[in-house]
């Protein structure tokens, strides 16, 4: 009973939308082949030397760099909405203690929307500062949420963030109590500028998708949060972490990676949709590392995670496997005393920015994403009365 409409998507049919153009963007720019990431046509190798995460941020939001004055009023804004609810802080007491940090943040951004209310008809053009105002509660307040939960669930109270710390600095000192050595704030602010943006991924795709119905932005984040959350996705750095861990010295990683390659099985932090090269934030974030390594000596984690990179170039870099930005991020936060749960929500709070700024792209066109399907069931199955099956 197939038709020529069957037949036209069976000839078009991509399994997860791979290499299908779903929108237009001016954000970011991925050159998979040459290893090449640019934010606003600025690469990122420029902006991770050169930036901060308060900077990136209004670059992703607004299409180009700000001067000294508009970077000064927007750092002032974050900082002025660091702060979050009372009842914020009692709905994550009712968490249980075993809860991950990201199923957290996702409950905790999606009532963000109740008390900051979104118009819901978005027939017409909004205006500006309400845009804006949701960008810089988001933003402002991500760090505050996955801080909090991460001392609440350990009984102590969350810290109250610092109006004289830098976005990355504050999260730190929210987050241990300490405020960081001028090295560690660093190494964290880069981060922070390497995960903010990287076009059509999954979390953005479901950024753009919930927003498509006109749901308000706090869900629409909150989607893309709970996508980011997958093992395949923002998870991934986790897995590397784990899989370190279970290799547990560096004699044991060729067994190890021919144990692998032997059942075909994916070896986690390796290979990437879009490149086909070493990633270029994975080289930023080894950069960030021998930077902070240099002052407190190098781990076995690094150690392990060089001969994975070593021993895999020959078999795997030549099918253009090659490590992406979760094979290193993992190790620094490590580093820096982060505990591994937190890794993907440190994600989430760089990316939001980058989510955003495809949330105000696409705001206006008024198209819902209603992809078609390729049916595979039956046809004509008559209906069986219950006493007849």
């Amino acid at each position: 009973m197939a038709d020529k409409k069957t037949d036209d998507l069976i000839s078009c049919y991509s399994p997860g939308l791979a290499d299908i153009p779903a929108a237009e963007s001016a954000v970011s720019y991925v050159d998979g082949k040459a290893g090449y990431l640019e934010y606003r046509g600025i690469d990122i190798e420029q902006l991770a030397e050169n930036s901060s995460f308060e900077e990136t941020s209004y670059l992703l939001l607004y299409g180009e760099l700000p001067t000294a004055e508009q970077l000064s009023a927007f750092d002032k804004t974050l900082k002025h909405h660091r702060r979050i609810k009372f009842r914020i802080r009692d709905m994550m007491k009712c968490f249980p203690e075993s809860a991950h940090p990201m199923d957290s943040l996702q409950a905790t951004v999606a009532a963000l929307g109740m008390f900051y209310p979104f118009p819901t008809n978005l027939s017409g053009e909004l205006d500006r500062a309400t845009i804006d105002s949701v960008c810089v509660n988001l933003i402002s307040k991500l760090p505050t949420l996955v801080a909090a939960h991460a001392r609440m669930r350990h009984g102590d109270d969350p810290i109250p963030p610092r109006d004289d710390l830098s976005h990355a600095a504050n999260f730190y000192y929210m987050l241990t109590g300490e405020e960081p050595y001028p090295l560690t704030a660093r190494i964290l602010d880069v981060a922070f500028i390497v995960h903010a943006e990287h076009e059509m991924n999954a979390s953005t795709f479901s950024t753009l998708v919930t927003a498509s119905t006109h749901a308000d932005p706090y869900t629409s984040i909150s989607a893309a949060i709970g996508t980011l959350s997958g093992p395949l996705h923002g998870g991934a750095n986790e897995d590397v972490l784990n899989m370190l861990d279970e290799i547990g010295n560096v004699e044991h990683v060729e067994d190890y990676l021919n144990k692998k390659l032997l059942n075909k099985e994916k070896i986690a932090g390796l290979g990437h949709r879009v490149y086909k090269t070493r990633d270029p934030r994975a080289t930023l974030l080894v950069k960030l590392y021998k930077q902070l390594t240099d002052k407190i000596g190098v781990d076995t984690n690094y150690r392990i995670a060089r001969e994975i990179e070593k021993l895999s170039e020959s078999t795997l870099g030549a099918k253009g496997v090659c490590p992406n930005v979760d094979f290193y991020s993992g190790i620094v936060y490590r580093k820096l005393g982060i505990p591994t749960d937190l890794f993907t929500p440190i994600f989430a709070i760089a990316r939001v920015s980058g989510w955003l700024a495809h949330w105000k792209e696409q705001l206006g066109h008024g198209r819902i994403y209603r992809p078609a399907q390729i049916y595979t069931g039956k046809f004509g199955v008559p209906y069986t009365p219950v006493d007849k099956r």
